[in-house]
């Protein structure tokens, strides 16, 4: 099922769920472990010579009754190993990115207004997230909901990413993340 991928390389145990929604470009490498699930509205999308590192999830929607949005990398993405995306409110990382270990994103928030009802049950918000070309995240970085990255900006490891907005060549760092100075030359 599906199309021929050319320059495709594969580990040991990649497993492709919902192969009909998942779109390949040529020079992909999934190392061991690699986990893609395309079950969502929109399609789980890897551009040319992607490579996604070993034990990595990329995983558009956890249940059948609420369907995820996307998950689409642009060419060249490189993705360390152990990392996790969902793709509930969709996710977006542009050409040129690398990207440590253990990144997680999670494009979805639970709202918990109500002290009368349970949390799994006030629904959630889902804004995505969106990540420009030829940025570069450090490894254990986590990125929630409605966050945007610029292109050529920089995360620093271990950073919490919970909002906002980040313009053009940031370097971005802390818990909770904030602007540390910019790459533009003064």
């Amino acid at each position: 099922r599906g199309r021929l991928v050319k320059g495709l390389q594969l580990g040991t145990r990649v497993e492709l769920k919902n192969f009909s929604r998942i779109e390949l470009g040529s020079g992909i490498k999934l190392e061991n472990g690699v986990v893609l699930d395309g079950l969502g509205s929109g399609k789980l999308s890897l551009d040319d010579n992607c490579s996604i590192g070993a034990y990595s999830r990329l995983v558009i929607s956890t249940s059948y009754s609420d369907l995820g949005k996307f998950i689409k990398f642009g060419k060249n993405v490189g993705l360390g190993e152990f990392s996790y995306i969902g793709g509930a409110g969709g996710v977006s990382i542009g050409d040129g990115c690398i990207i440590g270990q253990y990144l997680s994103i999670h494009p979805e928030n639970h709202n918990f207004d109500s002290q009368d009802m349970p949390i799994r049950h006030q629904g959630v918000t889902r804004l995505g997230v969106k990540i420009e070309e030829n940025v570069w995240i450090g490894a254990k970085v986590t990125i929630t909901d409605g966050v945007r990255i610029g292109k050529g900006s920089i995360v620093a490891a271990g950073a919490v990413i919970s909002k906002g907005t980040y313009p053009e060549n940031s370097i971005i760092g802390g818990v909770p993340a904030r602007i540390i100075r910019s790459r533009q030359p003064t």
